[in-house]
């Protein structure tokens, strides 16, 4: 069941990044869509800490660690990646696909990361670069060059940089909202930390968008589209529940399953005007699967070998 549960945390992911292009689409604004989907979660996230006793305790522990410096500033920018991840679903999903987008999310995060755990930026401390891992993160990256050969029309290339700068930068987030956990004690409260940064930041973003476009043309769509925080808030609640049963190495590797499968389906339900066909993004899926499942199976197997 808590496998089971790690690949539905992929899939919401998927879906979340559905909601948030679709949204965008509809509304003409993907930096609106993306203030929408944090802000809602946010909101999420504010009433369960104000009702459960160990969100109230992690919050008061993070305003003491801030106030006697145990805390440093930096720990609390990990809703800087969050915030271009939602803007990037908002900007680009509608156009290139979700398997696409999703497969230069798994290229960025893999690359990233393989860079983070070498300087031991992470809360597990220096991880060696190892050929396996190399060699899972260059799968990764030939799983984005195929998609983006597949295309029958190419869409603009900063909608393919976007993805994998994403991407990297979620690595980058799961690093800092990991050491902020630790240091107040409470994934919850790391996790309130990142939605409400990121809602600033995209708050601001909107704002100047806005100022030099104009609103967007309305706001009235299928409520369903206003779903995508609330989605985020659910994933990421469900992760922090199964992650003992399961570990690291099979919510991982689930989610990933459940994130690229996903992202197929969906594209093959609401094909993209600048999405890979059918076969091309399968392919593209198991190869990026691959590279994953190389890096993250040997990283989990060196420590019981020695």
């Amino acid at each position: 069941m808590a496998v089971a549960a790690a690949v539905v945390v992929g899939v919401l992911t998927a879906v979340q990044a559905r909601v948030n292009g679709s949204l965008g689409e509809a509304i003409d604004d993907g930096y609106t869509a993306a203030v929408i989907s944090f802000g809602s979660g946010l909101v999420v996230l504010l009433a369960v800490t104000v009702a459960l006793p160990s969100g109230r305790a992690g919050l008061s522990r993070l305003v003491r660690g801030i106030r006697g410096g145990v805390v440093p500033l930096w720990m609390l920018l990990g809703g800087l990646a969050g915030a271009l991840t939602v803007a990037t679903q908002g900007l680009t999903v509608a156009t290139i696909g979700v398997a696409l987008f999703t497969v230069g999310v798994v290229a960025g995060q893999t690359l990233n990361g393989l860079l983070l755990d070498r300087i031991g930026y992470g809360p597990g401390g220096v991880v060696a670069v190892t050929v396996p891992r190399v060699v899972g993160g260059a799968l990764a990256v030939t799983g984005v060059i195929v998609c983006v050969v597949g295309v029958s029309v190419a869409p603009p290339p900063w909608m393919l940089v976007l993805p994998v700068l994403a991407g990297a930068g979620i690595a980058w987030q799961q690093g800092t909202n990991g050491r902020l956990g630790q240091r107040v004690g409470s994934p919850l409260t790391a996790t309130l930390v990142n939605f409400a940064g990121g809602t600033v930041v995209l708050g601001l973003a909107a704002a100047v968008h806005i100022s030099s476009t104009g609103a967007p043309r309305t706001l009235l769509v299928d409520p369903w589209l206003y779903l995508g925080g609330v989605i985020g808030v659910i994933y990421i609640f469900l992760s922090a529940a199964i992650v003992r049963v399961t570990g690291v190495l099979l919510l991982g590797l689930g989610s990933v399953v459940g994130l690229l499968g996903m992202s197929v389906a969906l594209d093959a339900m609401w094909p993209a005007p600048s999405g890979p066909p059918l076969p091309v993004a399968l392919a593209a899926v198991a190869i990026a699967l691959a590279g994953v499942a190389i890096v993250v199976v040997r990283r989990r197997r060196r420590p019981s070998g020695g």
